[in-house]
């Protein structure tokens, strides 16, 4: 009896709204990223890239928003990876499968779901890793491999070029395809990767550049405004070119950190 009367306890345990404004934050991501393959499925590309946008927009905010409220908890945890992995490695597979891969008789598909899989795979490690104290990279301020959001932001970037740069991409099937097949291959690697990518947590920024980087937001948030797939486009490019800077920049974290223990 006691064990029944502990259990009618905890189901009727107060829940406080704090906890749950995040979670209502990662749903709304989820249902944006399954939003998207509906716009995939009518023709409407633009309605489905930017329904990825929105999700990973929403992403970023649930967990800042949980721990501002001191929201934060297991279930919230586990939620938003099976949110990123619908919103950001299923959607996505989907809306470029529809947008491109589709021309590619039988491995088109097969590439489409190599996103879905490695995306999966690195939620998966990214779990198992929680309790883990010994993380060279986490340490260091650094990630391991690209995030699912921008994996899924750079998988569809030759969307966002296509749609900026439409009588380039738009007309040519086979190329929209080859294209689209060798950016997600390589993301995807990247995405499993143990290889070091910058954290922006862990950014820092000098007094003296407070306001040029304050200035900077505001200008990429009205180039987003007036020109959204042009200023995507860049900003895929940016991050990209990141990648050989993370590596150089961790690979001297660790050699100072090794010289200060000999």
């Amino acid at each position: 009896m006691s064990g029944d009367n502990s259990e009618i306890r905890r189901s009727q345990r107060v829940i406080p709204m704090r906890a749950l404004i995040p979670n209502a934050v990662t749903i709304l991501a989820l249902c944006c990223g399954l939003t998207g393959v509906r716009a995939a499925f009518l023709g409407e590309w633009e309605k489905a890239v930017f329904a990825i946008v929105i999700a990973g927009v929403l992403d970023a905010l649930d967990g800042r928003i949980a721990r501002l409220l001191k929201g934060t908890s297991r279930f919230g945890a586990e939620l938003d990876s099976l949110s990123d992995l619908t919103a950001f490695g299923v959607a996505p597979a989907l809306i470029i499968y529809f947008w491109s891969l589709h021309v590619l008789p039988g491995i088109g598909w097969i590439i489409a779901l190599t996103h879905a899989v490695t995306c999966a795979l690195r939620l998966a490690r990214f779990n198992a890793q929680l309790d883990v104290e010994n993380q060279p990279h986490k340490k260091a301020g650094f990630l391991t491999g690209i995030p699912a959001p921008v994996g899924a932001g750079l998988m569809l970037s030759p969307m966002f070029v296509s749609f900026w740069l439409e009588p380039v991409l738009l007309d040519n099937l086979e190329l929209r395809a080859a294209i689209s097949a060798t950016v997600l291959i390589v993301v995807s690697f990247f995405m499993i990767s143990n290889l070091p990518t910058y954290s922006w947590g862990s950014a820092r920024i000098r007094g003296q550049w407070r306001l040029v980087a304050l200035l900077a937001v505001g200008l990429i948030g009205a180039a987003l405004i007036s020109a959204p797939w042009m200023t995507l486009s860049l900003i895929c490019l940016a991050y990209a070119s990141t990648l050989p800077f993370a590596i150089r920049s961790y690979r001297r974290v660790r050699q100072r950190a090794a010289a200060k223990q000999s």
